[in-house]
């Protein structure tokens, strides 16, 4: 039976009946962003020169295994998918190549998802735009069609990428070659911003440079949307398909940026902490891509200090190896951005990314809100149904919001990390230290109530979407590594340890995020099932030595038990409203004795249905209901909940 379509209204999902759906979902999966035939996991060497060959027919899983993967992800109890696509899966061959047996295989993928309950919103995934940058996302051609030699990145400096940094015959995880969870530096790099400017703002700072006859903002735009509309001509007539991701996690490039200065430390130019890494001025950038030897800070955590401080200053490209191609110039200089003389760099308008005519540029407004305009347009004129899954710049926090002429019928679909535990691998609890901003936080409620506040702020930027009607908050990532403290809860497994002890971190910390987006009535897709995810540490999710998939292969001894191969399961494995008939009040679950409280206002008699996890509950739970009955659905793990009488519904359920 095919899902029901889903609309918005205000900040709730609702069906064709008028009942309100809360979306609990994940990502599917990690593995996606890189190639299935060659293997793409990036603890495999590659040169990336197979680029235009390989395939993404089995990403997240072949067909023949996703019974099995669909039929878990129901019973833990997901009723969302936020399925993982990327640019160059659809066009990596060529210009308008698509591969068609990717559509077919990605189609099918969705069609059979509608059988196990799941809403599916197909996410366009990026990370620090592509594999030859250290990521994944766009293909390899697009920096021939601009004039860049991605074959000479890494030796001038311009990505910082495992293929190229890793010592593969040394094997494990190696803090000194390519450092924990150091992928997301590269936007700061010059392959990565010089491919996001034009990107999104080649019209406004280089309007001159022409790509195959067309200016190149144009030109790149209009072959990302063209893979959207190849994937979604093919899933224009499902259901459950209720929309698409602008682009996940985009760069803002060098938008926004004097030419000059380097983020040492919070200043009048940028109040925010440092982060690790290099500390990249745009002259920086500029210099490294065209053959200069530049010297550039390193900042990294000083926990002692419980600060992020400079390490050491970095001679990048001492080769001087220019990732330019013969006859090639970068079109920042032919406009006059900076100039080359005497083999030094100079800034010739230290303004040229910060303002245009005397006004100051804002990467929300100028350049995001007209991208999200061209993919509601291209995606609608297919399906008018669609809704259209918005996200800005993680790393520029919400800056000023979402624009103002973001399209209607837009979701928040944001992001969210505890950027500690991402960052480090480390969820130190009950006393919580942030070395980016030096606060300690101690205590479960003092860490849930930290969590609140922060998704509730995100939750909150939804209110101007839709004509100021507001909009519906699905946090499209969130989730913990599983790798913590140095893989601990691996190594008691390989000991033999199939107790829930090693894996206690975990699950309190997710149990603290479920609770905040609990209180906030928040709808999510956790971070992420990955079904070739192995427990290494050089492997993980099988990129970039992540390693947050709710899954691994290596956990699964019993193929008769559904079960087998989660990680953490009590800590998002809960009881939540799926399906309610009027507007949800309050939702409470308290895992430690399985006590789950959910408040409704009730429109009518319709019915309310209630995910109850067996989980939670092996010995079985009683029910109290206030103004209303609620029969038992044992086979789906469901409460279904009728009012009586009464325009407000309380429902709570207690472990036996």
């Amino acid at each position: 039976m095919a899902l029901p379509r889903l609309e918005i209204d205000g900040e709730w999902f609702r069906d064709t009946d008028g009942r309100r759906h809360i979306l609990r979902g994940v990502n599917l999966g990690g593995d996606c962003k890189v190639p299935y035939t060659p293997n793409g996991h990036t603890n495999i060497p590659t040169d990336f020169s197979d680029h235009r060959t390989v395939s993404f027919v089995g990403r997240p899983f072949p067909l023949a295994e996703a019974e099995e993967h669909f039929r878990r992800l129901e019973a833990w109890g997901f009723n969302c998918l936020r399925l993982l696509t990327t640019w160059e899966a659809v066009e990596h061959e060529a210009p308008y190549r698509y591969d068609e047996a990717y559509l077919d295989y990605f189609a099918e993928l969705c069609r059979m998802a509608d059988g196990y309950g799941m809403y599916v919103f197909i996410d366009f995934h990026q990370d620090v735009w592509s594999r030859m940058t250290g990521g994944d996302g766009a293909p390899g051609w697009l920096f021939d069609a601009v004039g860049l030699d991605f074959t000479k990145f890494h030796a001038a400096g311009a990505t910082h990428v495992m293929q190229y940094k890793y010592d593969f015959a040394r094997g494990g995880r190696q803090e000194d070659n390519y450092p924990t969870m150091t992928w997301s530096q590269n936007y700061k790099y010059p392959a990565n911003a010089i491919m996001w400017t034009l990107f999104f703002a080649g019209n406004t700072f280089c309007p001159d440079f022409l790509v195959q006859g067309r200016p190149a903002q144009d030109f790149l735009q209009e072959h990302y949307l063209g893979a959207m509309e190849a994937i979604a001509t093919r899933v224009k007539d499902l259901p459950n398909v209720i929309g698409f991701d602008s682009l996940n996690e985009p760069g803002s490039g060098y938008v926004g940026l004097p030419m000059s200065y380097r983020h040492t430390g919070p200043s009048e130019q940028n109040p925010f902490p440092a982060r690790p890494g290099l500390a990249w001025s745009v002259l920086d950038g500029f210099a490294a891509a065209q053959g200069l030897a530049r010297e550039i800070p390193e900042m990294g955590i000083d926990w002692d200090q419980r600060a992020v401080v400079k390490k050491r200053d970095v001679l990048v490209n001492a080769e001087g190896v220019s990732i330019w191609k013969d006859g090639a110039k970068c079109p920042f200089e032919r406009a006059g951005a900076y100039r080359l003389a005497g083999g030094e760099i100079e800034a010739l308008d230290e303004k040229f990314f910060l303002e245009r005519n005397g006004r100051r540029l804002e990467m929300e407004k100028d350049f995001m809100g007209p991208f999200f305009a061209r993919v509601a347009e291209r995606m609608r004129a297919i399906n008018k149904d669609w809704l259209l899954f918005a996200e800005l710049d993680p790393g520029a926090g919400l800056g000023h919001g979402f624009p103002p002429d973001t399209p209607e019928r837009t979701v928040n679909a944001s992001h969210w990390y505890d950027i500690v535990t991402l960052s480090t691998k480390r969820f130190d609890f009950p006393v919580k230290v942030n070395p980016y901003t030096g606060r300690t936080l101690e205590g479960a409620d003092a860490i849930e109530a930290s969590y609140t506040r922060q998704l509730g702020r995100l939750k909150d930027a939804s209110k101007t979407l839709n004509s100021g009607t507001g909009a519906p908050a699905l946090l499209g990532e969130f989730g913990i590594p599983y790798d913590l403290d140095e893989a601990a809860a691996y190594k008691a497994w390989d000991a033999g340890d199939r107790s829930e002890g090693p894996w206690e971190k975990h699950v309190i910390a997710l149990d603290l995020m479920y609770n905040a987006l609990d209180q906030l009535l928040m709808n999510s897709t956790q971070w992420n099932y990955t079904a070739s995810n192995r427990n290494d540490q050089a492997v993980g999710d099988g990129w970039n030595q992540e390693d947050l998939s709710i899954y691994s292969i290596d956990q699964r001894t019993d193929p008769s038990d559904i079960n087998s191969g989660g990680r953490g399961l009590k800590g998002f494995v809960r009881p939540y409203a799926r399906i309610v008939a009027g507007r949800p009040l309050k939702m409470k679950f308290k895992r430690e004795t399985g006590t789950f409280r959910f408040v409704y206002e009730a429109d009518g008699a319709g019915e309310t249905e209630i995910f109850i996890p067996n989980l939670q509950y092996p010995n079985g739970f009683d029910v109290e209901v206030e103004g209303g009955e609620a029969s038992r659905d044992e086979q789906n793990q469901s409460l279904r909940v009728h009012a009586v009488g009464s325009e407000k519904v309380a429902v709570m359920v207690t472990r036996r």
